[in-house]
């Protein structure tokens, strides 16, 4: 449910940021990320809903990978797109916050490297944390009171 609820909240992400042609690029990749996020989370709802009938969601899990129209946009490809755009984001600032554009731009690979290819669980939570918090500098950056006026109008002053 979280996963769900973090992924909607990215889409402020494209209004935050500058506004430049690489941005809308962002924009896009991010957009159509958050919309294939929320299918993956929809397939895990789906698949949480089979409780202990391992039968079933193995059948359903056999399913999906034998079909590529779900495989590819929601499981493989489109989640990617997230990380991909916000990984684009983090370009408009690799000349001022080097550091943490940086931690985006590295964490967003990595995490699928390390998901897809090594399968390796301790090196996607570093690579997420990473990600995140670079995405975080980033979104608290000095100088940034456009994007830090505008969350504090969202959650409201202390």
């Amino acid at each position: 449910m979280f996963n769900l609820v973090g992924a909607v909240f990215l889409l402020s992400f494209n209004s935050i940021f500058p506004r430049n042609n690489i941005s809308k690029v962002a924009s896009f990749f991010t957009s159509l990320g958050v919309i294939a996020h929320i299918g993956l989370c929809t397939i895990d709802f789906i698949l949480w809903s089979f409780g202990d009938n391992d039968t079933a969601r193995n059948e359903l899990k056999q399913h999906i990978s034998n079909t590529p129209l779900i495989l590819y946009p929601f499981i493989i490809i489109g989640p990617s797109l997230l990380f991909i755009g916000l990984a684009t984001h983090a370009l408009n600032f690799i000349k001022t916050n080097t550091i943490s554009s940086l931690m985006v731009i590295v964490g967003a690979p990595l995490v699928g490297i390390s998901f897809f290819l090594l399968k390796n669980g301790n090196l996607m939570l570093v690579s997420c944390f990473m990600f995140t918090i670079g995405l975080a500098l980033l979104l608290f950056r000095k100088g940034n009171h456009k994007g830090q006026i505008e969350i504090v109008e969202k959650i409201g002053p202390n």
